[in-house]
């Protein structure tokens, strides 16, 4: 892949010090070595690394040529370096002294980090000067510098102050595209594509905090979350909460929410066509399908899908609210059905229990709290005042993984504030969402 164009791809900024420390030059890109202060500059360039290559791709080379557009006579040659930049910067807003017109940089004219790679660069127009920066743009991508995966780099003359070290450069908005900027990388595509496993009790398929059954509001929320599979407890079916066909109606709202293909099934509690339920929405073609009935009005419906030409068994379940012993038995179904059922099986529901309760430690003995392990792993998010990541008023919801499921790796697991600026949320829950790798 090259990335040589100019916005998005690429963009640029020189940085200049001295009595233009403050004056913003992003239509150039040009270094010199400082005889005064305000002769001093560095050129910056960022290419689009984070949306043109695959997170999770491997990197094997990154070449970086830049062209000469002019270079001080008297100076024939000049050695021109390539730093890491570590923090980011607006084209439009950088100079010297700030990387961007609210944030100064921490040290004056930018911040480097690492010395990736230095040419010795002629004076003479059109001469082109490549520079290996493989191991940093290997880095960038697979996201160890940061979350950002962008490539952020500056050119900066190494040898002693001269008057006449000047070298401007052609920029990515250069008419003539051979003589702009170009980082040619060469990469293979990951192995392994991420799920975004979202589950959420919709309370009565979408009762506010207000007290307002508003299913739009409900899924307008959940699909910013960008999930892929989707478990949702008390789907009301014409029953007292809804008079109309509660999962057909959520399922219309995510294709429009989203604009994308949805799937979708759902069941009972009780085994009966209408009434109260559990739903999965999937972005995956649905396979097969099955439910549990687990007694106590409760049930556990599960969908079959392939991910990444891996087999995942997706099971939504919502325990007895108000009762150890029943849920304890609703449990001890759950996991003998589950048995049954190709792995990686990820259950996802309201099990109505804390943890650390009976409960609890019989699902983790075949299974992996995902919320938890991400918390062990130090990629839980939750937000200020719910470090713990409670659903309600303590965690009660949780996305299990199987132990067995070797083709599944957490990335992390994540609980959202979803309180309205006048405080409502959607449901009386909050949802959570844990992301896995597929391999």
């Amino acid at each position: 892949m090259t990335l040589s164009g100019s916005k998005p791809d690429v963009v640029y900024a020189t940085l200049r010090a001295g009595a233009y420390a403050d004056a913003n030059l992003p239509t150039v890109l040009t270094t010199r070595a400082a005889d005064t202060a305000s002769n001093q500059r560095r050129a910056l360039l960022k290419f689009d690394t984070q949306n043109r290559i695959p997170a999770g791709s491997s990197v094997t080379s990154a070449l970086l040529t830049v062209t000469v557009k002019s270079g001080s006579a008297a100076d024939t040659t000049r050695t021109i370096g390539v730093y890491q930049v570590t923090r980011s910067w607006a084209e439009s807003e950088t100079t010297w002294n700030r990387r961007r017109i609210a944030s100064a940089w921490t040290t004056a004219g930018g911040d480097l980090g690492t010395l990736i790679a230095k040419q010795v660069v002629s004076n003479a127009a059109g001469t082109k000067v490549t520079y290996d920066i493989t191991p940093l743009v290997k880095a960038a991508v697979a996201g160890t510098l940061g979350s950002s995966r962008y490539t952020r780099i500056a050119l900066v003359d190494l040898d002693p102050a001269t008057v006449d070290s000047t070298r401007d450069f052609y920029t990515p908005d250069e008419p003539n595209s051979a003589l702009r900027p170009r980082l040619n990388v060469v990469f293979a595509p990951s192995t392994t594509t991420t799920l975004r496993v979202l589950h959420w009790n919709s309370q009565h398929g979408g009762f506010g905090t207000d007290g307002v059954l508003d299913p739009a509001r409900f899924i307008k929320k959940a699909a910013s979350f960008r999930p892929d599979l989707v478990s949702i407890n008390e789907v009301e079916r014409y029953d007292r909460y809804a008079n109309y066909d509660g999962a057909a109606k959520l399922a219309a709202l995510m294709r429009q929410s989203t604009g994308q293909t949805w799937y979708y099934r759902f069941a009972t509690g009780s085994g009966a066509e209408n009434g109260r339920g559990n739903m999965i929405l999937s972005r995956f073609p649905i396979v097969a399908s099955g439910v549990d009935l687990l007694g106590y009005n409760g049930s556990a419906l599960d969908v079959d899908v392939s991910v990444n030409g891996r087999t995942i068994n997706f099971t939504s379940t919502h325990l007895y609210y108000n009762s150890t012993t029943w849920r304890l038995a609703q449990i001890a179904d759950l996991l003998a059905w589950e048995k049954g059922l190709a792995e990686a099986r990820i259950i996802a529901g309201d099990f109505n229990t804390q943890p650390g309760t009976t409960e609890s430690a019989t699902m983790k003995a075949t299974y992996v709290d995902s919320w938890a392990q991400a918390q062990s792993d130090g990629t839980a998010i939750a937000y200020p005042g719910n470090t713990e990541g409670n659903t309600r008023n303590t965690r009660l919801d949780y996305i299990y993984y199987s132990k067995g499921a070797t083709t599944l790796k957490l990335i992390s697991s994540q609980v959202f504030d979803v309180r309205e600026a006048d405080g409502v949320m959607p449901s009386d829950h909050r949802p959570v969402l844990s992301i896995f790798a597929v391999k």
